[in-house]
């Protein structure tokens, strides 16, 4: 599969941004879908991955955007999106979708597939 993230942008502090992730290939929908991000000098980071929709497509989240960003995946589109809301200065980073042929995870080492990264930039 092949992953095109898109969406980034310039945004104010308490904004919002909405991240696309095109796929083609194969069906989003099969695999457990993954955001993270990274800072300039940081690790990745972990944002949220999302199950299968076979699995139920149950989605988790990292502590630091819990509430305020939301996954979804529009399978008809073969798209996935990340609603990031009420944006924070310290959400500035590089966002990368990713798909991983299992269960999803935390850990950007598990995951096969990546998007080429979108910037974001959260000013104040």
């Amino acid at each position: 599969v092949q992953l095109q993230a898109s969406g980034g942008g310039l945004v104010q502090a308490g904004g919002s941004l909405r991240l696309s992730c095109a796929a083609s290939g194969r069906a989003v929908s099969s695999y457990a879908m993954g955001w993270f991000r990274q800072a300039p000098g940081k690790e990745r980071e972990f944002v949220s991955y999302m199950y299968t929709s076979s699995r139920g497509g149950a989605t988790y989240y990292g502590d630091s955007v819990k509430g305020r960003f939301t996954a979804s995946r529009d399978n008809a589109k073969n798209t996935v999106y990340l609603q990031m809301n009420s944006l924070k200065t310290e959400d500035t980073a590089v966002y990368y979708c990713a798909a991983q042929d299992g269960y999803g995870s935390r850990w950007p080492e598990d995951y096969e597939y990546w998007g080429q990264g979108t910037q974001v930039t959260v000013s104040s």
